[in-house]
């Protein structure tokens, strides 16, 4: 009998990793939209996966926002994620907002936070509160210097503030103001385990800032894009990976955001994750893109999910999803 040797292993694609261990990556009826809205932010942090900044030109069109619209209303697809870059700096978010909260779906915004500091963009936490936008908010610490090391100097300061600003218009007491906060590493390691890290992060919040939150995401940091070139620059990149391998866990893979989730891009898009979207992975064969206006559901069910090494940080250790571990 031939067994194989740990570097064999090691060479397997993910696809070749889940037969291994007698496991298939399927879809079930999508249940969210995620829709990146481009990568304008105001921050440029080092986990960044988008490459987002102050000086990127790509955001989403009313005439591309429409056209999703036409296509998400009749659906029964009940959430739409809003990430970016800074979904709150797009030209036409309000009017993206208002019209799925119109239609009666939930809307989820991944928020850095510090936007609501911003000259401008002092509206952006009534609004939010108004129209019961769910907040996932980048809090990657609950100490200063691990968030501004990742995002930037003075980042926590205004974290906290925002925090703050939005626990006074009832997020995270009002069952109707959801409050999530995320947790990255500082680094090329994974996260410790959510639940752990979850009751850290809220007493040590109350304690010194009197700040309260409903939930905690741990998620892995992605290798690509910024993250990846943080990595090569420090000498980590081939070891993170072989971390990531060296952790598949089997129990993840039921969870992964890929099987209910259609991710858009500001052009209109589809992709199996916001990563692939990242990537340039294009569904199905890879070779031509597909409108989310042009996309049957039918037809999706059907279409085989594409994957490379970079899914081994959503499988790595507790697993990490868009929200957070899943096993």
């Amino acid at each position: 009998m031939i067994t194989e040797t740990k570097q064999q292993l090691d060479r397997k694609s993910f696809h070749a990793v889940l037969e291994q261990h007698g496991l298939r990556l399927e879809r079930q009826t999508p249940k969210i939209l995620q829709l990146n809205t481009g990568r304008l932010c105001n921050l440029t942090c080092i986990h960044c996966h988008v490459n987002a900044g102050p000086k990127r030109k790509e955001i989403i069109t009313r005439e591309t926002i429409d056209r999703i619209l036409d296509w998400l209303r009749p659906t029964d697809i009940d959430v739409v994620d809003l990430t970016g870059g800074t979904p709150e700096m797009v030209p036409d978010f309000r009017y993206l907002v208002e019209s799925i909260r119109a239609m009666g779906k939930r809307v989820m915004v991944r928020c850095n936070l510090t936007i609501l500091n911003e000259p401008g963009y002092t509206w952006v936490a009534d609004f939010h509160a108004a129209h019961g936008v769910e907040i996932v908010a980048s809090m990657p610490c609950y100490s200063p210097d691990n968030v501004n090391a990742q995002r930037g100097e003075g980042v926590f300061d205004s974290s906290i503030s925002a925090l703050q600003t939005l626990n006074q218009l009832g997020y995270g007491t009002d069952p109707a103001l959801q409050l999530d906060l995320v947790y990255n590493p500082n680094g090329a390691k994974l996260p410790p385990p959510q639940a752990e890290l979850e009751a850290d992060y809220k007493r040590e919040l109350k304690e010194h800032f009197d700040i309260v939150f409903n939930r905690l995401y741990a998620i892995t940091n992605m290798p690509v894009a910024r993250f990846t070139s943080y990595l090569k620059r420090n000498g980590h990149y081939a070891d993170y990976l072989q971390l990531l391998r060296d952790s598949f866990n089997p129990g993840s893979v039921e969870g992964l955001m890929c099987r209910d989730t259609i991710s858009v891009d500001w052009l209109g898009n589809v992709f199996d994750c916001d990563f692939n979207q990242q990537m340039a992975m294009h569904v199905g064969d890879g070779h031509q893109a597909l409108a989310l206006w042009d996309l049957d559901l039918d037809d999706w069910l059907r279409r085989p999910i594409r994957t490379g090494e970079h899914c081994f940080s959503c499988t790595a250790g507790q697993g990490s999803s868009c929200g957070g571990a899943v096993s």
